[in-house]
């Protein structure tokens, strides 16, 4: 008799995930007061986001003066932020402006996969500046000939390459679970954790492939950034010059400062336990590297680089006389 229930039981779990066609983004809906207020602040942040990193692409292009390596690798970063808040912060108005927040399997698979793609390459590519910054500081006399444009070219091609096929197979493994009973997901994205939470398999293979994938993607690369800038530390504080110290220091700092925000709540999202992490520190932690550290990003390069605004007066110049 047991049998016969316990078969019957996984049969209904059975018939339920496949009848499941559709999740629902709770998004903010527990805060229905401020809905109308979130959408102008996340539409302003979203609009500024767009035209600091399009700014900042368009005039590391253009102008001569920014034609070295370390504006090559800012602009391709630039240009994965421009993509990556558009994969996350459209979903997120329209579900505030709909009040509704229904999301296809489909269309739920396709938004995780560019966010991890695109969030792994940001994590490759803040690892290729620090190395561009370390060749520049610790081994000036051959940067020329070490970073040359081909050599950037490739490692920028590696940082997309390498991510696409380790993240589409964490994709398909984690949407290949049954997914039975509720089909609301507590959160404004498709991120990991709160798709896990909606599986009603064993997860623990899952959860194993996402730190492991955390460990290669987040971890490895922080590693050898720190290990990159202990080198460069140490090469800076060897110069004789305390402008020229000054000088290397400025040119790492804003760099520094976005590796730190952006890897420390990488790493809490995805390296920390499932049962830990409450639904409403997803939540923020999401919202503080989904928005405001993409908002952050372009004026903490901007306004602590001469060169960059040296061309951005150039450019506003030409356009307004």
């Amino acid at each position: 008799m047991k049998r016969y229930k316990d078969e019957e039981k996984i049969k209904a779990e059975k018939s339920n995930a496949s009848s499941l066609i559709e999740f629902i983004l709770l998004g903010f809906s527990d805060v229905p007061n401020l809905q109308w207020i979130l959408f102008g602040i996340f539409l302003i942040m979203y609009l500024t986001i767009l035209m600091c990193n399009s700014t900042i692409v368009l005039i590391t292009r253009t102008d001569p003066a920014l034609q070295t390596p370390m504006y090559f690798f800012l602009s391709n970063f630039s240009f994965v932020e421009i993509c990556y808040v558009t994969v996350t912060i459209p979903r997120m108005l329209v579900d505030l402006c709909t009040q509704k927040g229904n999301i296809s399997i489909l269309a739920c698979a396709t938004q995780m996969c560019f966010i991890l793609m695109l969030g792994g390459t940001e994590c490759l590519l803040l690892t290729a500046m620090a190395y561009d910054r370390y060749v520049a500081i610790c081994n000036p006399l051959h940067y020329s000939l070490v970073m040359n444009h081909r050599i950037c070219t490739q490692l920028v091609a590696a940082c997309w390459i390498s991510v696409i096929p380790v993240v589409i197979g964490q994709t398909y493994q984690i949407f290949s679970l049954p997914f039975c009973g509720s089909n609301r997901i507590n959160h404004f994205i498709c991120d990991i954790p709160p798709v896990l939470k909606l599986a009603c398999g064993d997860t623990f293979v899952n959860e194993i492939a996402v730190y492991v994938v955390a460990m290669v993607f987040v971890m490895v690369p922080f590693m050898l950034i720190i290990f990159s800038y202990c080198k460069i530390i140490c090469s800076i504080l060897k110069l004789s010059s305390a402008k020229g110290r000054t000088k290397a220091f400025s040119t790492c700092s804003s760099h520094l400062i976005v590796v730190v925000l952006f890897y420390g709540t990488a790493g809490i999202t995805y390296l920390q336990p499932k049962p830990n992490q409450s639904e409403i520190t997803g939540k923020l932690l999401s919202l503080f590297y989904t928005i405001l550290i993409p908002t952050l990003n372009p004026i903490i390069y901007t306004l602590r680089n001469k060169d960059i605004m040296a061309a951005l007066r150039k450019l506003l110049s030409k356009i307004l006389v």
